[in-house]
């Protein structure tokens, strides 16, 4: 399996995720320029975290437009999958890859701290290591991770089971307190309809080895190698 990691100007997070494809995972891996279409070979695409642009406009919002981004549609249509992290997540919101945006967290802040999330949906090629209800332990460092999205919007997320992740409380309940950007009904993570798209503000990269704290970020990945098949195509919901 062959993992590619977007690079952008002003990406930060995109050599945390190569090391730990290639050292932690042992899999192949490749830096992707973002002036970039041709994504073949590749069975998974990562955009990681940072300040793609300088955050210009709005987070996300150029690089929502870039080369690269243009051709993740007809890459997960074509069998691949792709994941988000925190600027990563902006940006599939932005390029309409997923739906609803990202907005300035609710205390005006920028947070750098562990959260916890709690898993809501296992049927996905990111999540089926997991359990329904589990609990992950996850950094967040982010000043734009206020998730929201319209009334229309939300109903859709639940009715075809797109809320992966919500942050929770150590013991996995949903509490205002454990909201730490005001995103609405403390939505933390998301996939499009088929489940090839995941998009969560936390950073599994920074959860991928004890040395680091803790390896539940590793769990995502996992479950991304175990869902290929074996004619190069992933499981859908």
């Amino acid at each position: 399996m062959k993992f590619g990691v977007v690079v952008f100007p002003g990406t930060w997070s995109d050599c945390d995720f190569h090391y730990v494809v290639s050292e932690v995972l042992h899999q192949p891996v490749k830096y992707v320029w973002h002036r970039e279409r041709d994504l073949s070979g590749l069975d998974c695409v990562i955009l990681p975290g940072g300040f793609s642009y300088g955050d210009y406009l709005r987070a996300g919002a150029v690089a929502g437009r870039s080369p690269v981004v243009e051709a993740l549609g007809d890459f997960v249509a074509n069998g691949g999958v792709a994941l988000g992290s925190c600027n990563g997540f902006q940006i599939l919101c932005e390029s309409g890859l997923l739906p609803g945006a990202l907005m300035r967290n609710e205390c005006l802040q920028y947070r750098c701290e562990t959260t916890h999330l709690v898993t809501e949906n296992v049927e996905t090629p990111f999540t089926r290591l997991l359990r329904p209800g589990q609990v992950l332990t996850m950094p967040i460092s982010h000043g734009e991770g206020k998730y929201q999205a319209d009334a229309e919007t939300l109903a859709r997320l639940k009715k075809h089971h797109q809320i992966v992740f919500r942050y929770a409380t150590a013991d996995g309940q949903v509490t205002r307190a454990a909201n730490p950007n005001g995103s609405i009904e403390n939505i933390a993570g998301i996939v499009n309809e088929e489940g090839t798209v995941l998009g969560l503000m936390p950073h599994p990269e920074r959860a991928s080895e004890t040395a680091m704290g803790g390896t539940d970020g590793l769990l995502i990945l996992q479950s991304v190698l175990g869902s290929l098949v074996e004619d190069g195509g992933f499981l859908k919901r």
